[in-house]
């Protein structure tokens, strides 16, 4: 009893694709082959999405899965597994799509709700599975409906609330699903709408203005809003304009308010009642008319100098009944000067600043604009100086010069000279600062400036400012005689010089052994100094350099030159002449031990009568030196 299994195959009926609550079967069937003709039991395994859906042990070849109502979530990969006596054999997957999906069920938890409630409802669709999206529809008559989508990833259904609004009547929900399938999206059907009544918790609001919503400043104008209520608790009446609530009550029906009507007052008032979540409102436009036109203030002049008189006046075009005061405007309150349409006085710097008027008629009171009064001090002479301090600039650094007036009301204007060259005007309070970079060493002009203001004295100049250019010190250079070597005890004069810069020059000379030592130091009116070293030890030798400096402030450094203190002639013959004797006595010295010697021998009269008869005869090669 041999067999092989050939293919297994797996198919559904009627077709691949099945609309939602058709019947549908999957069908599995194994092709084998026999050496004869025995029975064979098989194990028939279906699988969805990898998970197994059904399963069965028979003789036949082939078995059917049958599904009496298909539904979406029966959409998915199908496979069959057949397996007989240890031999297992699998089909190729099928894709099933159950297109369509089931009408969902909305319900509301409420029939009939007030406004400002919310509605909640609740759409669902038992015979699906998640994820899905619901979307909900709130519809009212000859309007668009509002809707609120929600997913839902692991629910069949879903709740949503929707608020009820000011003219909400009779509203109708509904509700449709959506799924991600085949990588496109497939709607269900819509919902049973469920229809949902709107009562009303008030009336809307009525706003009334006496005498009228035309009304002329100065008379008084009273607001009355009310409302009817179903029940009086947490209702609040609010009236407001521009966004400014005038007034509000809460637990009444009727609110009140009234004041003297002004320009301002013209506009649009809203009254608003409210409670809970609801709320209805009513607009009112009121007009006022103008009982009288803004008052105008004028000024003699708006800028004087100080002691000088000024004259204020206020007016009203074509209106004379009214009750004036002039006022000076202050940032701590204004402050008052005079109840009259007239202000005369003498003025002084403190006068400066803004001045209004205010006029009153049956209680409505005006302000003029604002009129600027300029009081002007004469300035004083200005001075002219250096912003370092002293009146001398480095030849190649920028020059600052401030130009000041002690005196004088602002703005002043300043203005610069070098020479008679304007360089800059500058408006400022009681300073101007000037920079001049292009300093030349030659240059003989000198500085001015002038200060003015709005004061009838006109300019004032201060003196002339004249600046010494300082030229820095450029190139150093140190010599001595003699030069290199000098004799111990010798004089030796040093000469320090600079090539430029300017006078006084301060001088210093250093000697550099381990460490350097100021030797000398001197300010001269001059491009160089001289030292004169009156004897020179053996200590002195060393390394020299001399360092130059002016009021530039630059140290320059000469070059080092090296001076070495050597014996001096006459010290070398008193060691020569000491050294010379020294050997003269110890050669008399030897004579006189071998002359004492010899006397004593035997051969005492031989060798004297040699000595004195024989000279001294030189020996070859050997320079001053005698033998003997």
């Amino acid at each position: 009893q041999v067999f092989t299994f050939n293919t297994v195959e797996i198919k559904v009926q009627p077709s691949v694709k099945v609309k939602n609550g058709a019947p549908m079967s999957i069908v599995c069937r194994a092709d084998i082959s026999k050496s004869t003709d025995f029975q064979l039991k098989h194990n028939f395994t279906i699988f969805k999405d990898g998970k197994l859906v059904f399963m069965t042990v028979t003789e036949e070849e082939d078995v059917k899965y049958e599904i009496s109502v298909a539904r979406s979530s029966d959409t998915g990969e199908y496979e069959c597994t057949v397996e007989a006596r240890g031999k297992t054999k699998s089909s190729n997957s099928l894709r099933v799509w159950v297109k369509g999906m089931t009408k969902p069920i909305l319900t509301a938890e409420k029939k009939e709700v007030l406004e400002g409630e919310v509605v909640k409802l609740r759409c669902e669709l038992p015979e699906e599975v998640p994820p899905l999206h619901f979307f909900f529809r709130k519809i009212k008559t000859n309007s668009t409906p509002k809707e609120k989508h929600v997913y839902e990833p692991h629910r069949n259904f879903s709740e949503m609330t929707f608020s009820v609004e000011e003219a909400d009547n009779i509203l109708q929900f509904d509700c449709f699903a959506r799924r991600f399938v085949q990588l496109e999206f497939e709607d269900s059907e819509h919902s049973n709408t469920t229809l949902v009544t709107v009562r009303e918790p008030f009336i809307k609001p009525t706003l009334n203005a006496r005498p009228s919503n035309n009304i002329t400043e100065g008379d008084r104008i009273q607001f009355e809003c009310s409302t009817v209520v179903a029940r009086m608790r947490d209702i609040e009446i609010l009236l407001q304009k521009n966004k400014t609530i005038l007034k509000s009550v809460q637990d009444e029906k009727v609110l009140k308010y009234s004041t003297v009507a002004t320009l301002e007052d013209s506009g649009e008032y809203l009254c608003k009642v409210e409670q809970g979540r609801a709320s209805k409102t009513t607009k009112l436009n009121v007009v006022v008319s103008e009982l009288f036109p803004k008052p105008i203030l004028a000024a003699s002049m708006s800028n004087l100098d100080e002691n000088k008189e000024l004259t204020l006046s206020c007016s009203i075009s074509g209106f004379r009944k009214a009750n004036f005061s002039i006022l000076r405007k202050n940032s701590h309150g204004d402050i008052w000067l005079k109840n009259s349409r007239n202000l005369t006085m003498r003025v002084n710097v403190n006068d400066t600043g803004s001045y209004i008027c205010k006029a009153e008629v049956k209680g409505i009171v005006k302000e003029s604009k604002p009129v600027r009064i300029n009081v002007y001090a004469p300035v004083s002479k200005p001075t002219l100086s250096v912003v370092s301090g002293l009146p001398e600039v480095v030849l190649g650094k920028p020059l600052w010069l401030i130009c000041r007036s002690a005196m004088g009301t602002p703005p002043i204007i300043f203005t610069f000279y070098k020479g008679n060259e304007v360089k800059k005007r500058v408006t400022n309070d009681t300073y101007a600062v000037f920079l001049d970079e292009n300093i030349r060493q030659n240059d003989k002009r000198g500085y001015k400036c002038d200060a003015r203001n709005n004061h009838s004295s006109g300019m004032k100049t201060s003196n002339i400012l004249n600046i010494t250019v300082i030229v820095p010190i450029r190139d150093a250079s140190l010599g001595s005689i003699p030069y290199g070597e000098v004799e111990d005890g010798s004089e030796t004069a040093f000469l320090c010089s600079v090539k430029e810069g300017s006078w006084p020059i301060h001088f210093r000379l250093f000697r550099k052994t381990d460490r350097e030592v100021l030797l000398f130091e001197q300010i001269e009116n001059a491009d160089r100094v001289m030292w004169h070293k009156k004897a020179m030890k053996k200590h002195d030798t060393g390394t020299y350099f001399c360092v130059a400096s002016n009021r530039a402030n630059v140290d320059v450094k000469s070059h080092p030159i090296t001076i070495s203190v050597i014996l001096a002639t006459w010290k070398k013959g008193v060691i020569a002449a000491f050294a010379l004797i020294l050997i003269v006595g110890a050669v008399t010295l030897a004579l006189w031990w071998f002359w004492g010697k010899k006397k004593k021998g035997n051969e005492c009269s031989a060798l004297a009568a040699n000595l004195t008869s024989e000279k001294l005869t030189r020996q070859p090669n050997d320079g001053d030196y005698y033998s003997g």
